[in-house]
């Protein structure tokens, strides 16, 4: 096969291609904004944020005597801020090479670390905002059941059937591919045995990664609601916002609570999101911000879901009394693996395209896309010590759309 001469844009193509296929969260998650960044408005283009209507709810009436509802539609957003890319230059010899060795030789391993990146954002952005948590922490998923729990909240929480994706640490897949090897299933214990995979499992599609994050707590005690009244109505800002400030005493002078630490409220039930049944566990909530309390052990937290007792938008039994006592999942200054269950429309993905640079000639820069996926390959030289560079960006945004569509898992 004759050489061909690689080009900015044959690169580019080629590395956009491996960029999708690395992908592990960023295959899984919604992909569908990159059209809103691309609309002008009266002739200005959108900017960095793109505001995504959350989905309106109702509460069903008994009887002839009708009840109107406002229709409120809360709005979240999702903002392109962060920038993934590999620096790197190409010899002579190497731009010589046929596209399938230099993909293989150089593309490939630069393209595995942006796919990590991105990866790593999108379970960073999942432990910050998802309040459910089944399982005890520290333990392994070691069997079927242990996975089971996961799904069990997911239909809990009324989430779709389809497109549910478990995203399980090295240590969580082979604890459960050793069980799953031992079921006398045809297929099953083949894959799991021969092949290490799971399959699809009640409805959802594991996969492991070795981007599963971790979770270290703060050195918070227990604590208390510092106060009654607390609980919200869901209009105006608050509708949108998944979360709200919780005022709590008793962390310990000092205590510290980290982003995406998971609590629960004495006295305070879950609720089924479309039929508002009261369910048999304590409604769980998920500290969104970092926190330290003062001399007293008090702070003011931001948490998620918002505290909402009454209506379409309820989310708890009741609002907590003051002085209900606060229990957090996992002991404190401790470190527990995050594996993460979710459907695909509870976190979101947006690559968009850079613009052009000044100075660099149009036919010289490499900007493509697939998939949705963008990447730009700029060349730039370096006079004084006559070293040809190139620089490879991407440009992407993540969050959490609706996470109530998600849960973390443990043994």
């Amino acid at each position: 096969m004759t050489n061909t001469l690689a080009t900015t844009n044959i690169i580019a193509k080629a590395a956009v291609k491996i960029l999708d296929n690395e992908l592990g969260m960023g295959s899984r998650v919604f992909r569908g904004y990159e059209d809103e960044f691309s609309k002008n408005v009266n002739g200005y283009k959108v900017g960095d944020t793109v505001s995504i209507r959350k989905p309106a709810q109702f509460r069903v009436r008994t009887g002839l005597v009708a009840s109107n509802q406002d229709v409120i539609e809360g709005k979240t957003a999702i903002q392109v801020n962060k920038v993934a890319g590999v620096d790197f230059q190409f010899s002579s010899t190497d731009l010589a090479l046929n596209i399938g060795d230099l993909a293989e030789r150089v593309i490939k391993p630069a393209m595995v670390p942006i796919a990590n990146q991105i990866d790593q954002d999108l379970h960073a952005c999942a432990l910050q905002n998802f309040w459910n948590w089944v399982g005890t922490p520290g333990n392994t998923i070691a069997n079927y059941g242990k996975f089971l729990a996961g799904v069990q909240r997911l239909n809990e929480m009324a989430v779709p059937s389809d497109e549910r994706s478990a995203a399980l640490s090295p240590a969580d897949h082979v604890a459960l591919l050793g069980n799953q090897a031992q079921l006398y299933i045809d297929g099953a214990n083949t894959d799991a045995y021969r092949k290490a995979k799971l399959g699809g499992l009640a409805g959802v599609e594991p996969f492991m990664t070795q981007n599963a994050p971790t979770l270290t707590t703060g050195t918070r005690t227990n604590g208390t609601v510092n106060g009654a009244g607390q609980a919200v109505t869901y209009s105006g800002a608050q509708a949108n916002s998944w979360g709200q400030t919780l005022n709590m005493a008793g962390l310990g002078a000092g205590g510290t609570i980290r982003a995406g630490e998971v609590f629960s409220i004495a006295g305070v039930q879950a609720v089924n999101p479309v039929t508002k049944q009261v369910l048999p566990y304590l409604q769980q909530f998920v500290a969104t911000a970092a926190a330290t309390a003062d001399g007293t052990g008090n702070a003011a937290v931001q948490i998620a879901p918002a505290i909402i007792t009454t209506g379409a938008y309820q989310t708890v039994s009741a609002a907590p009394a003051a002085g209900a006592v606060v229990t957090w999942n996992g002991a404190a200054s401790s470190t527990f693996q995050q594996n993460l269950m979710f459907h695909r429309n509870a976190l979101a993905l947006v690559c968009v395209p850079f613009e052009k640079p000044a100075g660099v000639p149009t036919d010289q820069i490499g900007a493509q896309d697939y998939k949705g996926i963008h990447v730009m390959l700029v060349p730039y030289f370096d006079g004084p010590n006559r070293v040809s560079s190139w620089r490879l960006d991407v440009l992407y945004g993540v969050a959490a759309i609706d996470p109530r569509l998600g849960t973390r898992v443990s043994g």
